[in-house]
């Protein structure tokens, strides 16, 4: 549920951002075309192996930085706006009324480093590539956005950032403003080409977490068994990429045909909901680690009870906070989506727990076996 409401949502932003980007190259196509388009390809790429979609993933995210860092250095050579403090870093902020969304939206640009797991089985050395590719995402990740917001802001002022903002009709195009402004010619037509790529690349990227995980419950025997199968040439978990695709199409058929914007309904309804369930799957997982080492033995104190602890309990306070305070962010509060959509989470936790119960109860081995490393 979470992971496949992070892609739907993903899908409705690539959409809407294509729509307004290429519409001002000269191509005009409604959003739900390039939506389209992108599941397909992204289809395509998930059905194969994940080297294929491996390589075009790194071409994108190294293009990406790059043109991130040329506007980054030109605010920072030209001393911004109105000078590099960083008093831009306020704390009464944290008591201001968009917590929540500025919560959300910082958890869901960290979703996915999580996934690097998911690949143990597709990779040479695990035990060691595994630990340190999921520490450097943290780390890079952090470091790239502190370090870009903290421009971005200062290339328009922190007492001009709201009212700039406001004045855009649309938000996600504030950072090619400050291309414009600081770089011109053409960086912020290439910006916003890579904007689409790098919304692409968490597509396709979502999907290969998807089609993994749909695998491995297939192969427990938390799905059916097909799903649990290979494909014999591509060696790729190529049913549950199929289904994934299936069903990122039923959804934008069915906000296309309700006449539903992508980014304000498909992107910020959606997306959210995965923000979520992803917040209650790692409060879960730090609980587990707990439960796991308590019984078995090994590891130190710090890594095995008192981190996973502290993390668990505050992933489950922001799991709280989040659910309670769901429709500020998404526009939905006293309406009956701002009770239905965050539901949806601990609903398909219910679900999936009677389908495990059922398991253990038919099928004790199956059970008993479930997680063993298959490296």
């Amino acid at each position: 549920m979470a992971y496949n409401a992070l892609q739907f949502g993903l899908i409705g932003l690539l959409g809407g951002v294509a729509s307004g980007v290429f519409a001002g190259l000269g191509l005009a196509l409604p959003w739900w075309a390039w939506s389209l388009a992108a599941v397909l390809l992204v289809g395509v790429l998930g059905y194969r192996q994940v080297d294929l979609s491996a390589k075009v993933l790194v071409v994108l995210v190294v293009l990406e930085y790059l043109i991130v860092f040329v506007v980054d250095f030109a605010i920072l050579k030209a001393g911004g706006a109105s000078g590099l403090s960083v008093n831009l870093f306020d704390p009464s902020a944290l008591f201001s009324g968009s917590l929540t969304a500025a919560v959300l939206f910082c958890l869901g640009s960290f979703m996915g480093f999580e996934a690097t797991t998911i690949y143990a089985e597709e990779a040479r050395d695990p035990d060691k590539t595994i630990p340190r590719a999921t520490f450097l995402s943290v780390l890079l990740i952090g470091a790239f956005f502190v370090f870009t917001t903290w421009l971005m802001i200062a290339g328009v002022g922190a007492n001009e950032l709201i009212p700039s903002l406001k004045a855009l009709s649309d938000p996600t195009s504030f950072f090619f403003e400050l291309a414009g402004r600081y770089v011109g010619g053409p960086v912020p037509t290439i910006a916003g080409v890579l904007l689409v790529s790098s919304l692409f690349a968490a597509v396709s990227a979502f999907h290969n977490y998807i089609a993994r995980y749909s695998y491995v419950a297939g192969r427990e025997g938390l799905l059916p068994a097909a799903c649990g199968r290979t494909h014999g040439v591509f060696e790729s978990p190529h049913i549950g990429s199929v289904i994934q695709t299936v069903g990122a199409l039923g959804v934008i058929a069915v906000f296309a045909g309700l006449g539903l914007d992508p980014v304000l309904n498909l992107f910020t309804w959606i997306s959210q909901v995965g923000v979520l369930g992803v917040l209650g799957l790692m409060a879960i997982t730090s609980m587990a680690v707990v439960v796991f080492f308590r019984r078995e033995g090994g590891g130190s104190t710090m890594r095995t009870l008192v981190l996973p602890i502290v993390s668990g309990l505050v992933m489950a306070a922001l799991f709280v906070y989040v659910f309670m305070h769901f429709g500020d962010l998404t526009g939905t509060q006293g309406g009956l989506l701002g009770v239905l959509l965050p539901s949806m989470i601990p609903v398909a936790g219910i679900v999936g727990w009677m389908i495990a119960a059922r398991l253990r109860a038919g099928r004790p081995a199956a059970f008993a076996s479930m997680g063993a490393s298959r490296v």
